[in-house]
């Protein structure tokens, strides 16, 4: 009963129009690339990353989220390419997908940047009825086959850097597709909806070999509530970090990172759940992994670790 309770719950979590569809990361500070296509050629190499993030510990059916991101700068060019691929998987449903983005760049000053993005995808959503227990099994809502539907995605967003300081405004989904997938049966619920995201950060200098660098972001969808991350990292000779996040509404996390050789960095968070569901969770945690190449197209003073 508590899994028919459970995959019921996050079905409708997954097809609901107006409320938070994107998923989240503890760790955005460090791959922000995800969730704004301006961010692609900012930095003075190429670099890819995996994210990885396992919600809810000890709840069955709790969302897994995968990403594997590639951009970087165009070599004597004020532009930027990237791309990525993703699934976000929730119980008897999968969201998978592709973006590629194009940005381009505006030298303000002779430190101030600013960048104009694009991307553009698709995502395929699907259900898997065999994995749904239903009250009626007679009932046609959903057959005990996958269903799956294919839609198209865009995104737009503006990010202002300098090497300290950086400000970013995205919003993905613009087109808010809808997803049909009964011929005969009309889901009115089930559009996707504009996500809006705000992010700012900057890092100040301590001493030859600390910085210290508070970050926040913004997040909203109709009609729920804004939702705020505001964090802080101490970095270490721009090679190793802790810090924390605090999530408005939904919890804590301590994170931890190094670079290793200057090429290959590690990133890890754990989230403390401060809603009711901690009672069922024991948490959630976030792995990340990058991979830096070709860091001398521009003056490396530029990365953002």
């Amino acid at each position: 009963m508590k899994k028919f309770i459970l995959s019921l719950a996050l079905l409708a979590g997954f097809i609901a129009a107006k409320a938070q569809q994107l998923p989240m990361f503890s760790q955005y500070m460090i791959n922000d690339f995800v969730l704004n296509p301006a961010v692609a050629g900012t930095l003075p190499y190429y670099e890819a990353a995996s994210n990885n993030r396992y919600q809810w510990q000890g709840i069955t059916d709790a969302p897994r989220t995968y990403t594997l991101s590639v951009n970087g700068p165009c070599r004597g060019k004020n532009m930027g390419l990237g791309g990525y691929i993703y699934t976000d998987n929730t119980g008897p449903t999968r969201r998978t997908g592709f973006e590629a983005s194009y940005a381009y760049h505006v030298r303000l000053t002779e430190s101030l940047r600013l960048s104009f993005g694009l991307s553009v995808g698709i995502q395929q959503f699907a259900i898997d009825g065999s994995e749904i227990t239903l009250r009626d099994p007679g009932d046609l809502v959903l057959s005990n086959q996958l269903q799956s539907v294919l839609v198209p995605d865009f995104a737009a967003g503006m990010y202002l850097y300098t090497d300290r300081f950086y400000f970013g405004f995205s919003v993905p989904q613009i087109l808010q597709s809808k997803l049909k997938f009964f011929d005969n049966i009309p889901t009115p619920l089930s559009d996707l909806a504009s996500h809006y995201y705000a992010t700012i950060g900057y890092k100040f200098k301590l001493s030859d070999d600390f910085e210290l660098q508070p970050t926040a972001m913004a997040k909203y969808v109709y009609p729920a509530p804004v939702q705020v991350d505001i964090g802080l990292r101490l970095i270490y000779q721009n090679q190793m970090w802790i810090g924390a996040d605090y999530r408005t509404m939904d919890a804590i996390a301590a994170m931890i990172g190094y670079t290793v050789k200057k090429n290959l960095l590690f990133g890890f968070s754990y989230d403390f759940t401060t809603t009711d569901i901690r009672k069922y969770s024991s948490g959630t945690y976030e792995l990340m992994i990058g991979i830096k190449f070709d860091n001398h197209t521009r003056n490396a003073s530029q990365s953002q670790l």
